[in-house]
């Protein structure tokens, strides 16, 4: 998991990327412990987790814009700055006992609109770090980092935490957004950013446009864009019933379910930390249509499993597949989109491929109430095994620096 091998500036990036995900890992399950303190009204609950899932959808290719407008490095600094005031005052109204459910509406939603222009600036500056070689490996060491801190780290911590002092997951997360902040400010100027920020602006409605037509015109990512999604449909589906299968189906016992779960982030990190070598041995395209298919047949084990230890196991198959695609996915955008693109092409990426998930979890709840979880998690293999036969006939390799276009 050491990104020391990659670079300075990488490990920097790194370090904050893995600071930001400990803090994210404390508060989101402390802010729904915080909500159910306010209310218990499932209607209200629901709506905070709403609040952050929103803005990525609404807000994602404006914040590709301004990715690809501003210095990306300062962008990500400041960003995590504003982050850090805000959780830090949600930290102060906790402790002052003043929490109301419109409090906990606006903080989810503005930390989650700050975060897709995050994520949009941190994607586009990767490539400007690290060898284009490198990508598919940097991108599985920050999964992987990033797995360890949220899933072993501060989600076991989060409960503690908000147990001994409600304030205290917040205050914790306000001071890793100020260390991430710091982390990305010592990062290196990139020398190409002078040349990214020239081009000539258009509208924003303009720049958006442009790197949807980029996006739809480059045949091989888009084509894995829309596979991401049509995966994603079963991804949200088997998620949104998980805990119901592994309890009613696998028997897994209620008091094993936290082990049972950290199978997956056990899988993820291996996947992501193999990532750079399968990118290496068989090429990104030939290895995201293998991962398909190893993730279908996991899928399949899982559906077909009856007890808890098979079914872990095809769950850590699954996961660590999933983390592979969704590193290597990344790495072939950056390493194909022109840099003055990057952010706009990279959101646009981002949110197709995220148009299906709660497509698909609301799906899986209708399902599962009318015929119950197994369905579920048939349909799922099912749509995994449409998913890669359709990669395996159409996903080719666009010619390095050349844009196809599509049929």
């Amino acid at each position: 998991m050491t990104p020391s091998a990659l670079g300075r500036d990488f490990r920097l990036l790194w370090s904050a990327a893995v600071s930001s995900r400990f803090g994210d890992a404390l508060r989101t399950p402390a802010l729904a412990l915080l909500a159910a303190t306010v209310t218990r009204d499932p209607r209200v609950i629901a709506a905070v987790t709403v609040a952050g899932q929103l803005p990525p959808l609404l807000f994602g290719l404006l914040g590709g814009v301004y990715a690809d407008r501003w210095d990306r490095r300062r962008t990500m600094a400041v960003v995590d700055g504003v982050r850090a005031a805000v959780v830090a005052a949600l930290a102060v109204v906790v402790a002052l006992n003043r929490v109301s459910v419109v409090v906990l509406l606006v903080a989810a939603f503005l930390l989650a609109a700050l975060g897709t222009l995050f994520d949009s600036a941190s994607f586009a500056l990767l490539p400007a770090l690290v060898p284009p070689d490198a990508l598919p490996r940097a991108n599985g060491r920050l999964q992987a980092g990033s797995a360890v801190a949220g899933g072993f780290l501060g989600a076991p911590a989060a409960g503690v935490l908000f147990a001994a002092a409600p304030a205290l997951p917040f205050a914790l997360d306000a001071l890793t957004f100020a260390a991430a902040a710091l982390l990305v400010l010592a990062l290196s100027p990139p020398p190409t950013v002078g040349a990214g920020r020239a081009r000539r602006r258009g509208s924003v409605r303009g720049e958006i446009v442009e790197g949807l037509r980029w996006l739809r015109a480059h045949r091989t990512l888009w084509r894995v864009t829309v596979l991401t999604a049509a995966s994603n449909l079963a991804i949200s589906g088997i998620m949104a019933v998980l805990v119901l299968y592994a309890l009613d189906v696998l028997r897994v016992p209620p008091a094993g379910y936290g082990l049972f779960a950290a199978a997956a982030i056990v899988g993820g990190v291996v996947g992501a930390l193999g990532a750079g070598r399968l990118a290496a041995w068989l090429g990104t395209v030939p290895a995201l249509r293998a991962v398909l298919a190893v993730e279908t047949v996991a899928l399949t084990g899982f559906a077909l499993a009856r007890h808890p230890v098979p079914g872990g196991i095809a769950l850590a198959v699954f996961a660590a597949g999933t983390v592979v695609w969704n590193s290597l996915w990344a790495s072939y955008g950056q390493r194909h989109v022109p840099s003055d693109l990057l952010g706009r092409v990279g959101s646009a990426q981002r949110m197709v491929g995220l148009l299906t998930a709660p497509l698909g979890a609301a799906l899986a709840g209708l399902a599962a109430a009318a015929y119950g979880t197994v369905p579920v998690a048939v349909a799922a293999a099912g749509t995994f095994a449409l998913v890669t036969l359709a990669a395996w006939r159409t996903l080719r390799p666009a010619s390095p620096g050349v844009l196809s276009r599509a049929a």
